[in-house]
């Protein structure tokens, strides 16, 4: 299984990348927020996050800006009836970030792309909003190895845990997690702030 690739940008055509590592082209499939970034990269080093697709007839590689993005993909696949294009359609059309905070709120509307329609949408929300809150149960009932545990501030409101839910979805650990809102004003701002705040930290 590969997990990344980490070489020229050589080719960035229609929902295609080609990265040559050591000389051999690496052909991926990219979503358009992927493709738009890898524009203004021809001919430099740039890394991307992989995903194998291993069928009977056929084997794919998809590549992906970022940790983000990857992890939103292989959550949105694991949606039946959501396939690897309708992902990337998908990652194309809504930010990793703002797709797991409408995942997280039940916000249907937020996600729109080409080919999906509201029952699709609702789907995967229906679907991967309670996979998070799992996530973000089993981050919290126990401690770590190092006997550190999770605090989670007073939030009548509830945007504490949706906000470790969205974040989660994005590929960021436990401790990671509990890092960045540890810093972020929970109280006061939206939960879209509260996330946005959050990663604006978390890549510094």
């Amino acid at each position: 299984m590969f997990y990344h690739l980490d070489g020229i940008v050589d080719t960035v055509e229609n929902g295609m990348a080609v990265i040559d590592v050591g000389g051999v082209g690496y052909v991926c499939n990219i979503s358009v927020r992927t493709e738009t970034k890898l524009r203004t990269l021809i001919g430099k080093k740039q890394k991307l996050f992989t995903y194998l697709s291993v069928r009977e007839d056929a084997m794919e590689l998809f590549g992906f800006a970022d940790k983000s993005e990857l992890s939103m993909f292989k959550l949105l696949i694991s949606v039946s009836g959501v396939g690897a294009r309708t992902a990337l359609a998908v990652l194309g059309a809504v930010a990793p970030e703002k797709l797991a905070l409408a995942i997280s709120s039940g916000d249907v509307k937020v996600i729109k792309a080409p080919g999906v329609g509201q029952k699709t949408a609702a789907r995967i929300v229906l679907e991967l909003k309670d996979k998070l809150a799992r996530d973000f149960a089993l981050m919290t009932e126990t401690a770590d190895g190092a006997g550190e545990t999770f605090i989670i501030p007073a939030d009548k409101s509830g945007k504490f845990s949706e906000a470790v839910s969205a974040l989660t979805a994005l590929g960021f650990s436990r401790a990671e997690t509990e890092s960045m809102l540890r810093k972020t004003d929970i109280v006061n701002q939206s939960l879209e702030d509260i996330i946005r705040t959050a990663l604006r930290g978390a890549a510094k």
